[in-house]
């Protein structure tokens, strides 16, 4: 599904990533990861499409609100168990969104 984000300017939070052997554990947590972000001040919405190369963006209204995200205390131990043990390599990319249009 794609995000109903507002007016620009917001933000993006792009996650891209490489997975290790599939594991039960980690679409739970996933899961977890949506429901819980979208409990947060600022959140907008998110999109993610995982093949062999996974991406992920979330939506923001501001860099405090991606902050605050950062240093949820369940969020940080999941971004330690998938350092540890589900991703082979990961890359998150911030950027403001200036401009956007739809169809």
């Amino acid at each position: 599904m794609i995000a109903k984000t507002p007016k620009t300017p917001y933000y993006a939070v792009i996650f891209t990533s490489l997975r290790t052997d599939e594991d039960p554990e980690y679409n739970k947590m996933s899961k977890r990861m949506v429901a819980l972000a979208e409990e947060q001040k600022g959140f907008l919405g998110i999109e993610s499409a995982k093949e062999e190369l996974g991406i992920t963006v979330s939506y923001w209204d501001s860099l405090e609100s991606i902050r605050a995200w950062k240093s949820v205390d369940e969020h940080r131990k999941a971004q330690k168990k998938g350092i540890e043990k589900w991703y082979a390599a990961y890359k998150v990319r911030i950027c403001k969104v200036e401009n956007d249009y739809e169809f």
